[in-house]
């Protein structure tokens, strides 16, 4: 014998609280994931365009020594720029002098500032260095842009630019770096080697 069908539809009454508190569970957890997705994409981005910065100021000072070739190894810093607290006027200054002036007010963020004045441009604690790797003809140029992180990575061995500025183990020292050659100004005719200006 079969049962009503009105006798098997009033069985169920709804949903059960044990349903409800599972379904509240899945889509907290799903909630919270996406939190913690959002805060590493915001730490990612922030990463990235210090990046982006560091490879433009590094790029800066490229360009500036090989617009004076023949004075490139007097750009080497005995220590590290960018590690002033105000920026530097570099007013009556010329050649390199200038070049490594302006290059520190970059490092320090001054080509952006906050409406209360303050410098926001270019990275946490931005430091930069120029480095001579080889002073014989062809000359060989180190420029070095580091950076505070935001987590720590790996420590690396590329410059020793701006070591133990951030942490002990350099685990937050973000670094981009490149070495160029600055090629021969003129040749000797006769030895066919480079003549050192």
């Amino acid at each position: 014998m079969k049962a009503p069908r009105h006798a098997l539809r009033g069985a169920q009454h709804g949903t059960t609280m044990m349903e409800v508190l599972v379904s509240v569970v899945i889509v907290v957890v799903g909630l919270l994931g996406l939190a913690g997705l959002q805060s590493r994409a915001s730490v990612a981005e922030m990463e990235s365009f210090q990046r982006a910065q560091a490879i433009l100021l590094m790029q800066d000072m490229v360009d500036r020594i090989n617009a004076n070739r023949k004075n490139a190894a007097l750009y080497a810093t005995a220590t590290p720029l960018g590690t002033g607290q105000s920026v530097t006027p570099c007013t009556n200054l010329t050649g390199k002098d200038l070049d490594l002036c302006e290059w520190n007010n970059s490092l320090l963020g001054a080509a952006e500032a906050s409406s209360g004045g303050a410098n926001v441009g270019a990275m946490i604690g931005a430091r930069g260095c120029v480095k001579v790797v080889q002073a014989t003809m062809p000359r060989q140029i180190q420029v070095a842009v580091v950076w505070q992180g935001l987590t720590s990575t790996a420590s690396s061995a590329v410059s020793d630019c701006g070591k133990g500025s951030y942490d002990a183990a350099d685990k937050q020292r973000r670094i981009v770096a490149t070495t160029f050659t600055i090629g021969c100004l003129e040749n000797n005719p006769v030895t066919l080697i480079c003549v050192t200006p």
